[in-house]
């Protein structure tokens, strides 16, 4: 299985925390890594979003279907994004998943070095994670990390 973390690009402030949409600049940014991820992506993959506007926004640069996950809101545990896309069971897919802080970077310390922490993930960045097995041991390879502002 592979897993996509993909934090929401730059949104602007003042509103209710669901309803805040996308900056100019977060549309940039969106639009940039969406670019770089079709060029990468297989032709099947599954894309859940956060119910946020802004991670909605964010998935929708890449395509318009999404599905909403609301066990991925902000806030959301560790656990609730493992579950959600069953990791590291889901056999061979690709999972994109549209989300937020500290819940993405908690969810790659934990997948990477099997603690807890608060690891950064910036706004508009995406962090792409693969599960495989190795001489019979189970391994989480790091396929990509990617800022907005390197492409």
């Amino acid at each position: 299985m592979q897993l996509i973390l993909w934090r929401h690009a730059q949104a602007e402030d003042g509103k209710r925390d669901l309803e805040r949409e996308l900056t100019a600049k977060g549309r940039r940014q969106a639009i940039k890594v969406a670019a770089w991820l079709r060029q990468r992506l297989p032709e099947k993959f599954e894309l859940l979003a956060s119910p946020a506007t802004r991670a909605r926004q964010t998935a929708e640069a890449l395509r318009p279907e999404v599905t909403i996950a609301e066990r991925l809101a902000p806030g959301a545990s560790v656990s609730d994004l493992l579950e959600a896309v069953a990791w590291p069971d889901h056999g061979a897919t690709v999972t994109l998943v549209v989300g937020h802080q500290p819940t993405l970077g908690r969810v790659a310390a934990r997948l990477l070095s099997e603690t807890e922490a608060d690891w950064s993930v910036r706004k508009g960045a995406l962090w792409w994670l693969e599960h495989r097995l190795r001489g019979g041991r189970t391994e989480v390879v790091v396929r990509a990390v990617i800022a907005p502002d390197l492409l």
